[in-house]
């Protein structure tokens, strides 16, 4: 029996969770640092195959925001406090030698902790991360134009639940090609606090990182999607990463914005590849 209750203790201790008020970070395993941020709306679970499919002992650090997956939410402004909360947590965890991964917005929180963070942040995995993503959906429009009280999110916060439920299927549909997942992505928006999603999504719009990037030290992995034209993706890509010197582009075939739900394995092998790679 006490060989029992050392054990369960032990399980314990390698899995347990922290809440702050900008997020929920559920930490497990040992061994080097790796901090998974998701994209919006989207739980920390979503990287759960991944963890489970990695090469090697890590020490994972999985983040939920404010206002998705049942954490409760801050209001505005949103990412501000949720990046500068994740750059303390990582201070206070005393963590070095940091891998980032981070799925689309995740990516853009991932760039803005590398650069406030230099000599705690070594390598970032970027998933299907713009550092402007303003440009790609409202090409020329200042970040200025945007504001939180707006026709457009006045509309969407007091749109009906049966219109929601149709707009949140429309968009899963967009994600991905897997049903099963479509359903899944669905039920994330729909779980989503209806104002930080609204106001959140204005905080990613007003984000332009492009300019900032010559500023990253870490040795970074791009890994995009071939939906809707492979060759466009990656003259975006390679647009919008421009100034960043140390990286690495590969777009993924037959894939929609959830690249580990459409090219799971293919994804696994790039981000074992480059974590095997040695740190210069």
């Amino acid at each position: 029996m006490k060989t029992i209750i050392i054990a369960l203790t032990l399980i314990l201790l390698a899995h347990f969770c922290f809440s702050q008020n900008a997020f929920k970070v559920e930490k497990s395993g040992e061994g080097n640092a790796i901090v998974f941020l998701p994209g919006f709306t989207t739980p920390g679970s979503v990287w759960d195959e991944t963890i489970r499919h990695l090469d090697g002992q890590f020490e994972s650090h999985v983040f939920t925001y404010a206002g998705f997956g049942g954490v409760e939410p801050i209001g505005t402004p949103w990412y501000s406090p949720l990046k500068d909360q994740i750059v303390n947590y990582i201070q206070e965890e005393d963590l070095s030698n940091v891998t980032i991964i981070g799925h689309s917005m995740g990516g853009n929180l991932a760039i803005d902790i590398a650069l406030a963070l230099p000599e705690k942040v070594s390598t970032l995995i970027l998933v299907e991360s713009i550092p402007c993503i303003r440009e790609l959906m409202m090409p020329g429009v200042p970040a200025s134009a945007l504001q939180y009280d707006s026709p457009y999110n006045q509309q969407m916060l007091n749109m009906d639940e049966q219109a929601f439920n149709q707009m949140a299927s429309g968009m899963a549909q967009n994600m991905t090609s897997n049903p099963e997942k479509q359903n899944e992505i669905k039920s994330w928006i729909l779980k989503a606090d209806r104002e930080t999603y609204v106001y959140g999504y204005t905080d990613l719009l007003k984000l332009d990182l492009r300019d900032q990037l010559s500023g990253i030290t870490a040795r970074t992995l791009i890994l995009g999607a071939s939906f809707p034209d492979k060759n466009v993706v990656k003259t975006n890509y390679d647009s919008q990463y421009s100034n960043l010197a140390n990286k690495e582009i590969f777009i993924a075939d037959d894939s929609k914005h959830f690249v580990m739900f459409d090219q799971p394995e293919w994804m696994y092998g790039k981000i074992n590849s480059f974590l095997a790679q040695p740190i210069n």
